[in-house]
């Protein structure tokens, strides 16, 4: 009896890849994350475009087509382990921290949808909801995915594209805030994409990244210092999931 032919083998690999990561990705992104030759690569995502399960971007950037978005048999089921185990954590870290603490997972969209949240006992809250949406550059988490992500200042400039600000922030002052988060550990928002609230927010380390935390609260209700402890405490958040996933 012949073994599994090695080239379907590697075509579901890049499959479950863009499943997980959940945004496009570009042919050198998913050579290193794969493992594969760039010539066998290139090879396999023609032919995945062939057939219609991946979508070409000028040639420069693949995702999954929206025919394949719903299999259920390209997710990982460690993604599902990660947010039941990091539920109870997330509360825990919300009512020692008084901060809206969500669990954001990369989509298939370029956006990043909240998975999970954890909520303190106080009277008043920050209101979030499981199953919202943000694009990739938004907010806190936007900026750590960015800063972890390493992407070259193209890939930042279209993102910050397509954000809305509620205070003015142009783009080389985006930048530095992410160039900050590279150096920290965590990225920053505060009052500039949603006003009066600032979050700090850092990636579960992974490859591909397919999670980040945010720790949201009012602005001004900690200095700086409170601010850098809540990004540490988040980063040691992170990293457990990590170690756990």
């Amino acid at each position: 009896m012949s073994g599994p032919v090695r080239s379907v083998s590697q075509a579901f690999t890049i499959l479950r890849l863009m499943a997980q990561n959940g945004g496009a990705l570009t042919l050198s992104e998913i050579t290193r994350a794969t493992d594969l030759s760039l010539s066998s690569c290139l090879n396999l995502l023609r032919t995945l475009v062939a057939e219609g399960a991946l979508e070409a971007e000028n040639g420069k950037r693949y995702r999954l087509a929206a025919e394949w978005n719903g299999l259920t048999a390209l997710l990982d089921t460690a993604q599902a382990r990660v947010i039941a185990r990091a539920q109870p954590l997330l509360d825990r870290f919300a009512q020692t921290h008084d901060a809206a603490t969500g669990l954001w997972r990369l989509d298939r969209r370029e956006r990043l949808e909240l998975v999970a949240l954890g909520e303190s006992d106080s009277a008043t809250r920050i209101h979030m909801v499981v199953g919202q949406r943000q694009p990739f550059g938004g907010g806190s988490t936007g900026r750590a995915l960015a800063a972890a992500q390493r992407i070259d200042e193209g890939e930042l400039a279209r993102r910050y594209a397509a954000l809305r600000w509620q205070r003015p922030l142009d783009f080389p002052a985006y930048a530095v805030q992410v160039g900050a988060a590279a150096a920290a550990g965590y990225a920053v928002d505060d009052g500039f994409g949603h006003a009066g609230i600032c979050s700090i927010a850092c990636v579960i380390p992974g490859e591909p990244i397919a999670f980040c935390l945010s720790a949201s609260l009012f602005a001004g209700s900690r200095d700086a210092e409170g601010i850098r402890a809540l990004g540490r405490a988040l980063r040691d958040l992170a990293a457990a999931l990590a170690t756990e996933s």
